[in-house]
């Protein structure tokens, strides 16, 4: 059991809004809890109350007391609570502790000093409950983003602990890993598990979780029971700021969006290789509208972000050209045409203020335009705020914000809604609907539907290296993106399941 009791907590940085104010909440044994609300709203404030990080790690000033099995949390280090509560955090790479995967899955079962046959049983059963063979054996650093999720939620589910704390374990990865993490969810809880998840995509999860706990301002403000939520309506859920409860929905929601201009983006040749002689991208020719908004879709691993920093001329051994405008851009070219919004913007957030972060990407400093790309993206009441100190979706609208305030001619964004909840989902496809249509050329790793919907004119789908599929997002466009979106992982699933029972 886990008994929240007036608990009240202040991050000392001070800068932060997601800090929490009187909870009392009890979650009992085997109860499946999904916590939900704005960006900043305490969602993992609360996560990190529950694995002891808070006061371990996070230093504040916290009252009150949080029990786990009758454990005041914060009177006990943190390695007495890894056997208990399992956590997997919002960025994997800040809990990995080797260089390849099948050390780091091992890894928490060598600490706890399991026997080595005990070990080599729990890595088998979890690759193989989550799908992580394609993985083992392979370098922690040449894994995609959604590549590196998956192995941390395997590094838990490894320790087998009876409580699993989750912030937002999907946020990197795709349909068909969605899938996969849904499936091991479900088999947690028929296991009497406890899980605690806090998350923004909700379509995985309502219809698995017991109780569902609405949270604003630090505040538990609203509690529907799994069914109650699961019956609730379109427009109360966006009344809440919260997203859809089915993909299905979006087809509902759907307005054809494309971009007509003559003249065109073309890249050629691209090509590049891993030393270890591995061959990831190999793209022949195509090409886009300029001022077109190009969602870059596939599975995890397929080649999405090695392509988007080809494109942006990051990787220097990659052979190939992009042609804009007549003019030809090779790689030292595209590294001042192009600006590059990181999957992980923790890389790329260096100035001591959200204001200064925004005015070092432009040309000359102009504070009023740069307070009023901040006010777009809801950032202003953070310009003297630290970006460390911000949540993960509040850091993820900051390097938006430097993104537009660049004004490059092609801006690349690797899941720019990593975090993002449904009002700031919907700010950052404004302001990039409005970059398209000045004319920037915009590409946008991304596995998320609505947020594709919401902003961007063409798709291109890479599959191994290679771009399977490239079609603008016109009515016959909709449908066959929503298509691979909805009945693709659909037919993973039951394939997987008809393997089972053959």
């Amino acid at each position: 059991m886990i008994e929240f009791k007036q608990v009240s907590f202040t991050y000392e940085s001070g800068g932060r809004e997601s800090g929490l104010s009187n909870i009392n909440l009890t979650i009992r044994d085997g109860e499946f809890v999904l916590f939900c609300g704005s960006s900043g709203c305490g969602k993992t404030t609360l996560t990190r109350l529950i694995n002891g990080l808070i006061p371990n790690y996070y230093e504040g000033r916290l009252e009150g007391s949080v029990l786990v099995d009758g454990i005041n949390v914060s009177g006990v280090p943190l390695y007495d609570m890894a056997g208990i509560v399992g956590s997997v955090f919002q960025n994997p790479r800040s809990q990995f502790f080797n260089v390849d995967t099948t050390g780091e899955l091992a890894f928490g079962c060598e600490n706890l000093g399991l026997p080595a046959d005990e070990i080599n049983r729990r890595v088998t059963r979890t690759s193989a409950e989550l799908g992580l063979n394609p993985l083992l054996n392979r370098s922690i650093f040449a894994l995609s983003g959604g590549e590196k999720q998956k192995i941390a939620c395997g590094s838990v589910a490894a320790l087998e602990p009876h409580i699993y704390v989750m912030d937002e374990p999907s946020s990197n990865l795709d349909v068909f890993a969605v899938e996969d993490l849904r499936a091991l969810l479900a088999y947690w809880k028929a296991q009497g598990k406890t899980v605690v998840i806090a998350e923004h995509r909700l379509y995985y999860l309502h219809e698995l979780a017991d109780r569902v706990i609405y949270m604003e301002n630090g505040q538990i403000c609203k509690e529907f029971s799994g069914r109650d939520f699961s019956a609730m309506k379109r427009s109360d859920l966006y009344d809440l700021g919260l997203r859809v409860l089915s993909l299905e929905e979006l087809r509902k929601l759907a307005i054809g969006q494309t971009n007509k201009s003559s003249s065109f983006l073309s890249f050629s040749d691209f090509y590049f290789t891993y030393p270890n002689g591995s061959e990831v991208l190999d793209i022949h020719k195509a090409a886009v509208p300029e001022g077109a908004a190009v969602a870059v879709i596939g599975h995890n691993g397929a080649g999405k972000s090695t392509f988007a920093r080809c494109l942006c001329g990051l990787e220097k051994k990659c052979r190939g050209s992009v042609k804009i405008n007549g003019q030809t851009l090779l790689q030292k070219q595209r590294l001042k045409n192009c600006y590059m919004v990181m999957q992980d913007v923790n890389h790329q957030l260096f100035t001591e203020s959200v204001l200064d972060e925004v005015l070092i990407s432009m040309e000359q400093e102009e504070q009023n335009l740069a307070e009023e790309i901040l006010e777009g993206l809801d950032l202003l009441q953070f310009k003297e705020v630290h970006p460390m100190s911000l949540s993960g979706g509040q850091k993820q609208r900051v390097a938006i914000a430097s993104a537009v305030a660049s004004s490059r001619r092609i801006i690349i964004f690797d899941e720019p809604t990593s975090g993002l909840d449904l009002q700031h989902m919907k700010e950052v496809a404004r302001n990039l609907r409005s970059l398209s249509e000045r004319g920037n050329s915009l590409f946008i790793v991304t596995h998320d539907p609505e947020f594709i919907l919401s902003c961007c004119t063409h798709i291109i789908q890479v599959e191994k290296g290679q771009i399977a599929e490239n079609y603008p997002l016109d009515e016959c466009g909709i449908e066959k993106m929503l298509g691979y979106f909805l009945d693709a992982p659909r037919e993973q699933a039951d394939s997987k399941r008809k393997q089972k029972v053959v």
